[in-house]
């Protein structure tokens, strides 16, 4: 499997767990009657969101055809897509909520679900859990991980639904090369967001394709 094919199936990988979490997402809250969470809570399902994540990601590189070489650049190669992709949506997040920041307490009715700290310690974390899964892949495959790949091994094989995310991972694909750009300028510039940035405004076309993923 060539880089390309291997991004592009990743992005299919990413879209349809975006789309169960949603499902999952939606549930938990219907569950909780609507009910407000707490920053807490909204960073410890993140965090259980990411590092699942993380282990199905890892799943889909180590269930290869390919050879160990080969398996183990994939592998490497996928862990610098997630933190792309983690960074991407910890800017994306901020964008979002930084005119609330700026608008005050005229808006203070509104549920503050974005700090920086915490974005960060998460993204860290779920870091050190592929990092971990490198040298212990067995913690890989547990009950819910191994669910997750067979539910998005067979959303993908679906006629009408398998081709719909195959549409979003040929977007993921493209989106990614400006996510990764965008992501060095973010950190180079020491997470300051500047909403003059050609480069942050082009990015906001691939942030339609996130839709799938809870939004918090």
């Amino acid at each position: 499997m060539n880089l390309l094919d291997f991004v592009f199936r990743l992005g299919v990988v990413f879209a349809i767990y975006g789309f169960i979490w949603g499902i999952i997402n939606i549930g938990i809250y219907l569950l909780g009657q609507g009910r407000q969470r707490s920053l807490t809570e909204i960073y410890i399902q993140k965090a259980i969101k990411y590092f699942l994540l993380v282990a199905v990601t890892f799943l889909f590189c180590i269930k290869g055809d390919g050879a160990k070489f080969e398996m183990m650049g994939q592998t490497i190669f996928a862990g610098l897509i997630l933190v792309t992709y983690f960074i991407g949506k910890l800017q994306k997040n901020q964008n979002v909520t930084m005119p609330f920041m700026f608008a005050g307490e005229k808006l203070n009715m509104r549920q503050n679900t974005f700090n920086m700290k915490s974005e960060i310690l998460v993204i860290a974390l779920s870091v050190v859990v592929f990092i971990g899964l490198l040298f212990f892949p067995e913690y890989a495959q547990n009950p819910v991980s191994n669910w997750f790949y067979k539910s998005i091994i067979n959303i993908e094989n679906t006629p009408v639904f398998g081709f719909i995310f195959k549409v979003i991972g040929f977007f993921f694909l493209l989106g990614l090369l400006f996510k990764m750009m965008n992501a060095f300028v973010f950190l180079m510039s020491g997470g300051k967001v500047d909403p003059n940035r050609p480069m942050q405004r082009e990015n906001k076309k691939d942030d339609r394709f996130d839709d799938y993923e809870e939004i918090s």
